[in-house]
C-alpha cells in the first residue's frame, strides 16, 4: 500500500499566511530527490496551529502539487472527534489517498480513544494509520488498543514514534499480520526493522 521513504511535510508560512509557492517548491524538491509520499498537516506541519480553512488549503495545495506522482497521507488528527471526521472528509474529497491520525491532543483520553478511531474509520473509505506520538499528544497508546483497532476494515497500520523499542516490538506482535508500520526515528530504524522482520 504505502513503501517507501514518506516525507512529513512542514508548512511554510510569510507573512502570517500560507506560502503557498514555499510549499508548492518543498512538494517538487521532495519528489525530485526521491520521497515516495507525502504528509502534509502532520505535527510536523503544525496542524494543532492551523485554521480549518489553512488545513484544508494546504491539503488541497499539496495533492495539486504532487499531481499523483507520489501518495499523499494527509494529516486530519484533531482532539474532536467531529472536527477529524470533518477534515478526513475534506482530505479524502480532495484526493488524499490515506490519512495519519494522531490521539487526540491535550484531552488525554484514556484507551477509550479506540472508539475516537472507530468512529472516524466508519466515516470515510481512505486508509488510516494511526499516529501514537504521545510527546505531542500527553496519551500513549498501547499495543493491545493498536491489536483492536488493526481488526478494523481500512485502519491500517500505526507510526510509532515512543521511541521505545519494546512498544514497537509489542505493537508489531499484537496486529494482524500486514498491519503497515512506518519507521518514525533514526536512531531505532535497525532495531525498528529487525523487529517488524524487514
Amino acid at each position: 500500500m504505502f513503501t517507501g521513504s514518506i516525507t512529513a511535510l512542514v508548512t511554510p508560512f510569510r507573512d502570517g499566511r500560507v506560502d503557498e509557492e514555499a510549499l508548492r517548491r518543498l512538494v517538487e524538491f521532495q519528489i525530485a530527490n526521491g520521497s515516495d509520499g507525502l504528509v502534509p498537516c502532520g505535527t510536523t506541519g503544525e496542524s494543532a496551529t492551523l485554521s480549518y480553512e489553512e488545513h484544508d488549503r494546504v491539503i488541497e495545495l499539496t495533492i495539486e502539487a504532487a499531481a499523483g506522482r507520489v501518495p499523499v497521507i494527509a494529516g486530519t488528527g484533531s482532539n474532536s472527534t467531529a472536527e477529524t471526521i470533518a477534515l478526513t472528509k475534506h482530505a479524502e474529497s480532495a484526493g488524499a489517498k490515506g490519512r495519519l491520525l494522531n490521539a487526540p491532543y491535550y484531552n488525554k483520553p484514556t484507551q477509550g480513544l479506540y472508539e475516537h478511531y472507530r468512529k472516524v474509520a466508519e466515516e470515510v473509505s481512505i486508509p488510516v494509520i494511526l499516529y501514537n506520538v504521545p510527546g505531542r499528544t500527553s496519551v500513549n497508546m498501547l499495543p493491545e488498543t493498536t491489536a483492536r483497532l488493526s481488526e478494523l476494515k481500512n485502519i491500517v497500520g500505526i507510526k510509532e514514534a515512543t521511541g521505545d523499542l519494546k512498544a514497537s516490538e509489542r505493537h508489531n506482535q499484537f496486529s494482524k499480520e500486514g498491519f503497515y508500520r512506518p519507521l518514525e526515528r533514526r536512531l531505532t530504524t535497525c532495531r525498528s526493522l529487525a523487529i517488524a522482520g524487514a
